[in-house]
């Protein structure tokens, strides 16, 4: 009989253990997650946009434009878009009359930046001179595989040396996150909304105060 007593008691300690271990594993899971799904606020890296008048110009090499010609005006708009509607005071001029200056002006990247900020009569220009834009590996058109990369750069007409920047970033965005999605599970409009969301939103925040993910490699939005 107290064998069979202290064999129960022994079966019910382990059963208690293994649901511990297992009630420990769960909450050690949901408080993993929760971190995980955490925003934090992050200041702008430039703030110097308040109140005043911007032009956001797009700088692309004749490749980029011959394969993706609505890319440059696309990127300008919703950039311009997010700054008007986050930095208090904002002017932003309209992308489509910057765009259009630009066809008309065939030289305006080689001009000095004081000059191209006179002409658009804007107290700061955002200069995004994309260097790097694809949908698929390099020699690949069977993989999906979309990079954007742009260097990133203010100019302060009102400033100590307008030709010059006052401020420049890198910005890049690469979609889809996971590697080998072939042709047959996405359709190019598909991998450049993705990819050119991600860009535009990067570079806007440079701006304004915002929220961004903890940890954006693993960021997981709350359900």
């Amino acid at each position: 009989m107290i064998r069979r007593v202290t064999s129960f008691v022994l079966l019910l300690a382990g059963c208690i253990g293994l649901c511990g271990c297992i009630v420990g594993r769960l909450v050690g899971g949901m408080a993993q997650n929760v971190e995980y799904s955490k925003l934090i606020e992050v200041h702008p890296a430039y703030a110097g946009l308040e109140n005043k008048t911007i032009a956001v110009l797009v700088n692309a090499d004749m490749a980029t434009i011959y394969e993706h010609p609505e890319v440059a005006l696309t990127i300008a708009t919703n950039v311009s878009r997010r700054i008007r509607s986050n930095v208090p005071g904002a002017r932003v001029l309209s992308p489509g009359a910057v765009a259009d200056w630009q066809f008309r002006t065939t030289q305006w990247s080689a001009m000095p930046y004081g000059e191209i900020a006179q002409q658009l009569n804007a107290d700061r220009l955002v200069l995004i001179d994309l260097y790097e834009y694809r949908l698929h590996p390099p020699g690949n058109q069977w993989l999906w595989e979309g990079v954007c990369i742009a260097n990133v750069a203010v100019i302060e007409r009102d400033g100590f040396d307008p030709d010059n920047y006052v401020d420049s970033f890198n910005i890049e965005s690469r979609f889809p996150d996971i590697k080998g999605v072939g042709r047959d599970s996405a359709v190019a409009a598909q991998i450049q909304t993705g990819l050119l969301s991600r860009f535009v939103e990067r570079t806007a925040w440079l701006f304004y105060t915002h929220l961004e993910p903890k940890h954006p490699d693993k960021y997981q939005p709350p359900p």
